[in-house]
């Protein structure tokens, strides 16, 4: 399945919301890395990553979110994710990432 990323700089709250809809694996990561990385360029401030409908995020995905993480950490911003998906919850309890992004 495809990924479908939609974002949008938020100027009331001063957040990017970016919702992604599909899959995250290592055929689209690529894809996501480069939307992160687009937008942190364009405007540096937190991000907000809405999962209601991404239905699966493999290790090459949570790899992405960790450096674009990263790399906003050094600027003191920072990525939250939102309403993830019971097996992708599931999967950031066990990498311990949850203490990280949610």
């Amino acid at each position: 399945m495809a990924l479908q990323i939609d974002s949008h700089f938020n100027e009331k709250i001063k957040k990017w919301e970016i919702v992604l809809c599909g899959e995250v694996d290592i055929l689209t990561a690529p894809e996501l890395r480069a939307a992160l990385d687009n937008n942190f360029l364009e405007n540096a401030e937190d991000m907000l990553l809405h999962l209601d409908h991404l239905n699966y995020i493999d290790s090459t995905g949570l790899g992405v979110m960790i450096g674009a993480y990263a790399r906003m950490q050094e600027k003191g911003k920072k990525i939250t994710l939102l309403n993830p998906r019971e097996n992708i919850e599931k999967l950031l309890c066990i990498t311990s990432l949850d203490k990280i992004f949610l």
